[in-house]
């Protein structure tokens, strides 16, 4: 059989994306490789581009190409609210809403002590740092209700809680649309205590 090397290198890094298991990545090497080359060298060029371009916003700490990202920069949004959330993929989902219109901060991350994943490991000093700014009033605890979601959240609230700050959290429940015997009795139940 012919040398592999490259083709293996390229299989090894597709599975370093999430989700992406032995088999996935060989679908992928080779569809990229058998049918679509310039697509290959188009991916190849896009990502050593925004790796070399892509950087942490200084005030929020999402990712920008500039020093300050657009959102932070935006002066009609309300500087007296920041939302809290775990990755850029959760502040997309927060701004497709169109329902928010303050800050955010990005952690990057969430607290798993099992993983390694402590508070300097995803930037909770800059957060606090932001937070403290004089400016913020509220804090919106946007994190995922995973268990590392919510020791993340509660990590912070009890930190913000000290300095005066309002805190708030994402209210859980029944998603709209949806009928109560098909909801978990997870989410029934913290309906009926979170309910208003």
């Amino acid at each position: 059989m012919a040398d592999t090397n490259a083709l293996d290198g390229l299989i090894q890094a597709l599975r370093r994306l999430p989700g992406v298991g032995v088999k996935s990545a060989q679908r992928m090497a080779f569809h990229l490789l058998q049918h679509d080359r310039a697509g290959a060298r188009a991916l190849s060029l896009s990502l050593a581009n925004a790796c070399e371009s892509v950087h942490h916003c200084a005030r929020c700490h999402t990712f920008t190409e500039a020093e300050v990202c657009a959102t932070c920069l935006d002066e009609r949004r309300d500087g007296s609210r920041l939302c809290v959330v775990e990755t850029p993929a959760d502040q997309s989902a927060v701004e497709r809403t169109a329902a928010y219109k303050g800050l955010y901060f990005v952690l990057m991350g969430k607290l798993s002590p099992l993983d390694g994943i402590g508070p300097k490991d995803i930037g909770l000093k800059k957060l606090f740092d932001r937070a403290a700014d004089g400016v913020v009033t509220e804090v919106i605890l946007a994190t995922n209700f995973t268990a590392e979601g919510e020791a993340t959240a509660h990590v912070i609230r009890e930190a913000l809680h000290a300095r005066g700050l309002h805190m708030t959290r994402l209210a859980r429940g029944v998603p709209a649309g949806s009928e109560l015997e098909y909801v978990d009795l997870g989410t029934i139940a913290h309906a009926l205590v979170d309910r208003r």
